[in-house]
């Protein structure tokens, strides 16, 4: 088959090009065409009951991550001019596009009450003019009487403040955000020039931000860097800068696929999707390596460039096509998750991995017509004496040091297992944030002042005939000792809900009283919810916060990034037993209660992460196991072909334990790619060996020193390849790229060593091949060569009519 398939594709090869360039042209359209993605990343199933409540919340009471905070801590901003200039700062924030409202210091409200209407109203707390220090001083003192603000707006221990700013939905998950961003810390930077005091920022809109354009950046600089040294990496190789030059604009024409796929597709740039041009580039260069190395063994064998390119392409198609296809299924299992972000990683993926063959198999040997014969420069790399001497030396090992061999996998597997036993799964909100960027510095900013600023939400419906059943004094008490455990909780902010409005009211009833903000008793209460009563839910006050039957309330809340195992315990085991005891309740009227919010979604969902990832590990293992049984119909060599890359995968989630490397999604995705791609070395040097038994007359060990000098070539240059290809995302800023990168890296390294070394000594101890008569298997087809092996099969070249250019040197 793959002879006829050869000779087609050698004759349609002109047409064939063309195809690939017209499909090139359609997916460059639709490239120019693909959008960052600024939207939260779901990892939680839109059908899950959580997720379901949590968009229910949001319908009624909004967004509760479109918050921005804007933090400073210096003292000098309470001297008029300052002031004056943070107002400013406030005035000038509220004006940019895509900004709702503003709330900070300068901006502040506070009730009061009306007592020939009986009602509440917001009045201003500062003047829109303020002539002195003094005058200012005293406005700030009554500032600092509203309890409602007190350690959320203003810290009351050391007197930071912060401004927050809410930001539009369709702008936070847009492109514009960017802009909106840019104009805030614009205005930042005028007023810290003007002031020379420093501005913090926070809130998941704007680290969203950050993320999404460093993302953008690092993908272009990790594209570029992936191409150089692999091509740096090529040129050594072959010496012949034309070659390396084809072959990268052939890798380029599936980078522009895959952008193409993306929007085909209805997806955009996420930070996983970000990572696959990378990852296309480096196992492109595989690809090409592979090719253009057996092109020069057969040039040299025959002396006939048509001849040479025409084995190329029968005896290498299979071989690539098979270790594409391992790679891909690695990224294909990502199917099987529910998370939208790893299914859209693993099909564009997987798919333009399996199209690079194509475009590989067709263009690679087009482009080597077009070039001149090989000279005895660009051949040079056909003998690599030291290469050759490791190799010995790793013969001798398998031949007479098994039992080390053994010995020392044993005491890996052990001491892995060790490591493996330490291994934690825990992730923060903003993992992905480099530790030294301002960002993060900002974010402990406000840990240290505010409590954090990620928000956890709880929303509490009372089940009753009774008409506004919040107001009641009864109910109130039980929502304030609510509050009061959970503003006793390290790491939390004091809660904020219709309660605090309530004491703010009662506060503001007493003529602003500070002593006064607390729960009203019942004979105050005849009093003021008689002025609170008077209050509609179109007056803005409770909207946020409550529903218009006063029913339904909302329990607002900020916690710090204290890590998703932290975050699970607090809800899980310290806020959910102790709200349930508090608002259990007897006889037909009922309160139910629920733990809700984007912090409450990132804890699920870190959990759907990890579990997914670790299915679509054994789907992986499953279908490639399964793949490989088809090439080798044999249980005893597919038992052996696994056991290096498990040990492998086993070492390096031993070293992520010992080194304290979290499993989170960047470092559980390594292990269903890293399969795919180590499984490649081991069907190559069985293939070879399959070869090698059977022209060895079932000699093993001449079979094993043949398959591993041979062999043992394409898989030393192949992981050096890939090693430089993946190593290149350690020196990503992302903390999640980065493990990512490294923990590839290393992967593959020791994939290549367990390969060579473990893998033939299991073939030495634990096979027994047998002549079956007429037996052909699948592999038989496979040619796993790199550097020697002779080719005596006749070829057809009367089918296939090429006009040569003459050869030339380059």
């Amino acid at each position: 088959m793959w002879n006829r398939l050869a000779e087609w594709i050698i004759r349609n090869r002109m047409p064939l090009s063309v195809v690939i360039g017209l499909i090139t042209i359609v997916m460059g359209y639709y490239a120019s065409k693909v959008e960052m993605s600024y939207e939260f990343a779901r990892t939680v199933p839109p059908n899950d009951p959580d997720m379901i409540y949590h968009e229910q919340f949001k319908a009624q009471f909004g967004e509760d991550a479109n918050l921005i905070a804007v933090g400073l801590k210096d003292s000098a901003v309470y001297k008029l001019d300052n002031f004056i200039a943070l107002r400013e700062l406030s005035d000038g924030i509220k004006k940019i596009s895509g900004v709702t409202q503003v709330l900070s210091l300068p901006m502040l409200k506070m009730i009061s009450k009306d007592t020939v209407k009986a009602s509440f109203y917001l009045a201003d707390v500062f003047n829109d003019t303020i002539s002195s220090q003094v005058e200012l001083d005293s406005m700030l003192h009554i500032a600092r009487d509203q309890k409602i603000y007190a350690d959320q707006l203003i810290n009351t221990k050391n007197g930071a403040t912060m401004m927050l700013v809410s930001v539009k939905k369709e702008v936070m998950n847009s492109a514009l955000r960017v802009a909106m961003a840019n104009s805030l810390m614009a205005e930042g930077k005028k007023f810290e020039d003007k002031t020379h005091i420093q501005l913090h920022y926070a809130g998941l809109p704007f680290i969203r931000t950050v993320v999404a354009v460093a993302l953008k950046r690092e993908m272009n600089i990790f594209l570029i860097a992936s191409a150089l040294v692999t091509g740096v990496i090529m040129f050594a190789f072959f010496r012949s800068f034309r070659a390396v030059l084809f072959s990268m604009i052939i890798i380029g024409i599936l980078v522009v696929w895959v952008l193409g796929t993306l929007q085909l597709f209805g997806y955009k740039i996420t930070l996983l999707s970000g990572l696959i041009p990378p990852v296309i580039v480096t196992i492109g260069v595989t690809n090409a390596i592979y090719l253009l190395n057996k092109y020069h063994l057969e040039y040299i064998r025959t002396k006939d460039k048509t001849m040479a390119i025409l084995i190329v392409v029968r005896k290498m198609g299979l071989a690539m096509f098979l270790t594409n296809l391992t790679v891909a299924i690695g990224f294909l299992t990502l199917l099987a998750t529910d998370i939208t972000i790893l299914r859209e990683f693993g099909i564009v993926a997987g798919i333009n991995i399996l199209a690079l063959f194509f475009v590989c198999l067709v263009m690679i040997p087009s482009v080597l017509y077009w070039l001149p014969v090989p000279s005895s420069k660009h051949l040079r790399h056909l003998d690599f004496k030291m290469m050759g001497s490791f190799l010995k030396s790793v013969d001798i090992m398998v031949h007479r040091q098994r039992t080390w061999i053994y010995a020392g996998s044993l005491l890996l597997a052990v001491i892995s297992a060790i490591g493996i036993s330490k291994l934690v799964s825990v992730s923060y909100m903003v993992d992905d944030v480099p530790e030294s960027s301002q960002v993060k510095k900002d974010l402990k900013f406000f840990e240290a002042n505010f409590s954090g600023f990620l928000p956890l939400e709880v929303m509490i419906q009372f089940h009753t005939k009774k008409k506004r059943p919040i107001l009641d004094v009864k109910n109130l008490a039980k929502v304030e000792e609510f509050e009061d455990f959970l503003d006793s909780i390290p790491h939390m902010s004091r809660p904020l809900s219709v309660l605090s409005f309530i004491k703010a009211s009662k506060q503001a009833f007493y003529n602003g009283n500070p002593e006064r903000y607390s729960m009203p008793s019942r004979q105050e209460g005849a009093f003021i919810l008689k002025y609170m009563k008077g209050q509609t839910d179109n007056s803005g006050l409770f909207k946020s916060f409550v529903d218009s039957t006063f029913s339904k309330m909302r329990v607002s809340c900020q916690i710090a990034d204290i890590g998703s195992n932290r975050l699970d315990s607090l809800v899980h085991i310290a806020i959910e037993p102790r709200m349930k005891a508090i608002f259990a309740t007897e006889g037909r009227d009922s309160i139910s209660t629920a733990i809700t919010g984007s912090t409450k979604i990132f804890i699920k969902g870190n959990k759907f992460l990890v579990a997914n990832l670790q299915e679509s590990l054994l789907l992986a293992f499953i279908l490639i196991t399964l793949s490989m049984a088809i090439l080798f119909a044999n249980v005893r060599m597919i038992i052996i072909s696994l056991i290096p890359n498990l040990l492998a995968l086993m070492i390096t989630a031993g070293l992520m334990g010992f080194f304290h490397i979290p499993l989170k999604a960047s470092t559980a995705l390594i292990f269903s790619i890293t399969f795919g791609i180590s499984v490649d070395n081991s069907i190559r040097f069985l293939a070879k060996y399959r070869q090698e038994i059977l022209s060895n007359n079932f000699f093993i060990p001449r079979a094993v020193s043949d398959s591993i000098l041979e062999t043992g070539k394409s898989i030393m240059y192949t992981s050096v390849v890939l090693f430089a290809g993946f190593s290149i995302f350690a020196f990503s800023s992302f903390g999640g790229t980065f493990a990512l990168g490294l923990l590839t890296s290393i992967t593959l390294v020791i994939s290549m060593f367990t390969n060579l070394i473990l893998l033939p000594a299991l073939i030495m101890t634990f096979d027994r091949p047998k002549r079956n008569k007429g037996e052909r298997l699948i592999i038989d087809d496979f040619d796993s060569t790199f550097y020697g092996e002779n080719e005596d099969e006749e070829i057809d070249l009367s089918k296939i009519r090429i006009h040569n250019r003459h050869p030339s040197a380059e």
